[in-house]
């Protein structure tokens, strides 16, 4: 089935429709998703949210930013319906792309632990949990 899959970058008009699918299809929620956090990514990095979509459909999203030291992967996000069928695989293979062009050298991912499912996706793809790190966060005022 990935050769109906096609992946390309988010562009503003996308945002309303990204949002909706990560209700449907993300696991959690980041304090960045609404229109501003969505509209900011795609202006500040007009190519790092990737989007997979099958006949203008939207199946899948991952977000690959490279902040010229390191590469993050965010909001990997399948559609429950196309789980399992490449979809996921298509949109890493181009974040790591995207990767290696700008020149990043180690790619990291934000899972959440409590989300098994997606431990066997990172596990496929060559990405390994790193015990030795734990992430420390500050919410900033608004």
């Amino acid at each position: 089935m990935n050769d109906e899959v096609s992946v390309r970058t988010a562009e503003p008009g996308d945002a309303e429709a990204v949002l909706r699918f990560w209700k449907e299809a993300a696991e959690g929620e980041s304090v960045s998703d609404d229109l501003d956090g969505v509209g900011r990514l795609i202006e500040r990095d007009p190519e790092a949210l990737l989007l997979a979509e099958t006949d203008g459909e939207l199946v899948g999203t991952v977000i690959a930013g490279f902040d010229g030291w390191r590469c993050h992967l965010y909001r990997l996000a399948v559609s429950p319906s196309r789980r399992r069928q490449g979809v996921a695989t298509l949109l890493l293979e181009a974040a790591e792309r995207r990767f290696l062009e700008l020149g990043g050298r180690r790619a990291d991912a934000m899972v959440l632990h409590r989300n098994e499912k997606a431990h066997g996706v990172w596990g496929a793809r060559g990405y390994r949990r790193q015990d030795e790190w734990g992430r420390w966060v500050k919410p900033l005022p608004r």
